[in-house]
């Protein structure tokens, strides 16, 4: 299986003329123009990140910050220059290298080669999915706001798994309790009535934006 890497940079020319060496050498390759593009989409999981640390929105040391408590592959910064300061900045947000530009391919291709050689041995990665504050890994079933790790029962995280798996969707009770609790099941729809309620409440201690949107008439649908 092709490894995947994502480049992650703001200058098109670069991520050409990089995409296309690693196309090249059988690599399957993820491009983002900026570090909000990035966070959309990590939920591809990467298996090494190039990732540039001057962008005009989100830069490269805040993108590493987020996404490291997450992902367990390296991340490699891309930068035209460096101080030993910047370097320990770097580091310390969780970069496993350097690459300063202008940069040989050839060299840049043994770099990653090098990483991910030595990321054999890394953790099973995650399915992630990132909303504003919000982090959900589906993997470990564990939902974060603001880095602080929101308590939910088995069939909260269900409905909430449903939910934001198809954002934008709406799914009327009936349907949730069918998906959730099975068409077998004794209880009635009201429960999902319950169980937004308290998973609202529980958002609610953390932040201010409206997760779960109530569709009147229609049902509910994932507002992330």
């Amino acid at each position: 299986m092709s490894r995947k890497l994502m480049i992650v940079d703001d200058e098109p020319g670069i991520v050409a003329v990089i995409q296309s060496y690693f196309e090249a050498e059988g690599y399957q390759v993820i491009t983002a123009c900026s570090g909000n593009d990035a966070m959309k989409k990590i939920i591809q999981i990467p298996d090494i990140i190039l990732l540039d640390i001057n962008m005009p929105d989100t830069d490269g040391l805040s993108v590493c910050q987020k996404i490291r408590e997450h992902i367990t592959c390296p991340i490699l910064f891309l930068t035209a220059r460096i101080e030993t300061a910047d370097k320990i900045k770097g580091f310390s947000a969780g970069a496993d290298d350097y690459i300063v530009k202008p940069f040989d391919l050839d060299e840049l291709g043994a770099r990653v080669s090098a990483h991910l050689r030595r990321e054999n041995r890394r953790q099973e990665q995650s399915f992630l999915r990132f909303s504003g504050d919000m982090v959900i890994n589906y993997t470990k079933r564990e939902l974060t706001i603001s880095q602080n790790r929101i308590a939910l029962s088995k069939k909260e995280f269900e409905i909430v798994e449903l939910l934001s798996t198809y954002a934008g969707q709406v799914f009327d009770r009936e349907r949730i309790y069918e998906i959730i609790w099975g068409l077998e099941s004794d209880g009635n729809s009201d429960t999902i009535m319950e169980h937004i309620r308290k998973i609202r409440r529980k958002f609610a201690e953390h932040t201010l934006h409206n997760y779960i949107e109530t569709v009147w008439g229609a049902g509910y649908k994932w507002n992330g």
